[in-house]
């Protein structure tokens, strides 16, 4: 193997859910067997990297200082789900069952891994909470320690006696899991039997 094939394969193994037979493939891929489609990937990386942001508001990926979420009319305001990841956004989106406004934390509270609140996106959180944006916050966020800490934190720390409804979605999905990767029907039913938190 030459030494930039090696980087690459490197570098496509960095990626989440990539292994090395997973990366071998794709590396070869674009070096041998379509070399005329790696321009244009590049490209589509590189434009993607220079454009894309985080929603002021909600933590959204975004190309403007809102995300089309935040800037929908139709959505129902006051009620906003906090999500871990932006892919959890994204598997609630899909489900359909679900149209009010989102808040993104970009990870969960874990001490032993060193992420404590400052970490998180809290803070914009706390501003949209005081300035009475919100009615009610629905937590889906995963079922395991870091996913309970972070959620106490969020109805303690964040909320307080602040008139906020908190709510957790109903888990149809397996204790130790997250939002991402369950289906449209489990989403579905979590969100419908979501309960009161505080």
């Amino acid at each position: 193997m030459t030494p930039g094939f090696e980087n690459l394969l490197k570098g496509l193994k960095s990626l989440p859910g990539v292994g090395h037979r997973s990366a071998e493939r794709i590396a070869l891929h674009l070096l041998v067997e379509k070399p005329e489609g790696l321009d244009a990937l590049i490209d589509i990386l590189r434009t993607a990297g220079t454009s894309a942001r985080a929603c002021s508001i909600c933590g959204n990926l975004s190309e403007d200082e809102t995300c089309s979420i935040c800037g929908d009319e139709d959505r129902e305001d006051g009620k906003v789900c906090v999500v871990e990841r932006v892919p959890d956004l994204f598997a609630i989106e899909r489900s359909g069952a679900y149209r009010g406004r989102y808040h993104v934390l970009h990870g969960k509270l874990s001490p032993i891994r060193g992420i404590g609140p400052e970490k998180l996106n809290f803070a914009s959180l706390r501003t949209r909470i005081e300035q009475g944006e919100v009615n009610e916050l629905i937590l889906a966020i995963a079922n395991d320690i870091e996913g309970e800490a972070t959620c106490h934190y969020l109805s303690e720390e964040i909320v307080g006696d602040g008139d906020v409804q908190v709510s957790r979605i109903g888990f149809g999905i397996p204790s130790g899991s997250g939002v991402t990767y369950a289906d449209e029907v489990t989403l579905r039913s979590a969100l419908e039997a979501r309960r009161d938190f505080s």
